[in-house]
């Protein structure tokens, strides 16, 4: 689905439809390890080097794959930047990327695009701040913003004319795909969850993202509650769906479980598929650059960080419910 706005980034210089895409993946800190996973995605990699990934999952699902499946058609990651100066040589070496970088906006003039890898949405803004104003096309790791500060500026920077695109994976597992191609079996939705793991600020937009799709943009409260290894989101959908959403700290073993219950049936599905949700995720962003319009509309973006920034309200505030239009209304948006 490309925007139905046909919008102009006028601000972006895009990339010639015809030529090997150059991509920058900049930044990785402790606990998400995407350059390893999308540089291979993308360049393609040495699978006896990618053993010594630091992240084990990455390493067997990446593996796991029959060389037909890797590499990204007319793209290349060429240049790379890591928070640790030790970790961007290693990314490199098993990804066969030419450029590693002393600083990230060494990149500008090198690249066509730029790929912010980390999932600290506090700190978007200044890392993706050079980019936007040298015109490059950007992709944010979600979530893009946790903050209304934050939120207002990646909002002001898009109507501006600036190409920006932020998601989650999960948005591209082929296993929730194949249940939104199913939906109509199950008649009305009425209650739909997501489980995700480690925490609301980084990890819940998984969730969120997982199951925005089946019920589209819409979401009018949430209410947040914490128990000793979890929180749990509970959120009204304005089509009279509710839905859950678990974070569990430690359930590595739960991830991905999306339920959804209707006036007509259910389905229960797993999200295991990672990579083709990650390679999905990148074959997007690479399309857009050659289109030169988004996968899906940024108002969609706008609403899930909405969602993120209301969860993180209500649970400083002793589990308030917190509406949406709260959130919307401090961005002034109408």
């Amino acid at each position: 689905m490309t925007n139905s706005n046909h919008k102009i980034y006028h601000k972006t210089r895009f990339p010639d439809a015809e030529k090997t895409i150059s991509l920058a993946i900049l930044g990785m800190i402790p606990g998400n390890g995407h350059p390893y996973s999308w540089s291979a995605i993308i360049n393609g990699y040495d699978p006896e080097k990618m053993t010594r990934c630091p992240y084990a999952g990455i390493a067997e699902y990446m593996n796991a794959q029959p060389n037909e499946n890797v590499g990204i058609s007319k793209a290349q990651v060429t240049h790379i930047w890591t928070d640790d100066p030790e970790d961007a040589p290693k990314v490199a070496d098993i990804s066969g990327i030419q450029n590693v970088v002393a600083k990230p906006e060494d990149v500008i003039g090198q690249v066509d695009a730029v790929i912010i890898a980390t999932d600290d949405g506090d700190n978007h803004i200044k890392r993706a701040a050079p980019f936007i104003e040298a015109g490059l096309p950007i992709f944010v790791d979600k979530p893009m913003a946790t903050n209304i500060e934050d939120l207002r500026r990646f909002i002001s920077w898009e109507r501006e004319g600036n190409f920006i695109l932020s998601s989650s994976g999960m948005r591209y597992a082929p296993e929730a795909i194949n249940l939104r191609s199913s939906l109509k079996e199950l008649g009305d939705l009425r209650w739909l969850s997501s489980t995700s793991i480690k925490l609301w600020n980084t990890y819940g937009i998984h969730a969120l993202e997982g199951i925005f799709p089946l019920v589209g943009a819409g979401f009018e409260s949430i209410r947040l509650e914490k128990g000793q290894h979890s929180v749990i989101a509970h959120l009204n959908h304005r089509s009279g769906a509710q839905v859950t959403l678990p974070v569990l700290k430690d359930g590595f073993g739960s991830f991905g479980l999306i339920q959804a219950c209707g006036t007509g049936g259910s389905r229960q599905i797993r999200l295991t598929d990672t990579y083709t949700a990650f390679r999905g995720q990148l074959v997007a962003f690479v399309e857009a650059l050659r289109r030169q319009a988004p996968p899906f509309p940024f108002t969609e973006t706008i609403e899930l960080m909405a969602v993120i920034i209301a969860g993180r309200r209500s649970l400083k505030e002793d589990s308030r419910l917190i509406p949406i239009k709260e959130i919307l209304n401090e961005l002034t948006i109408e």
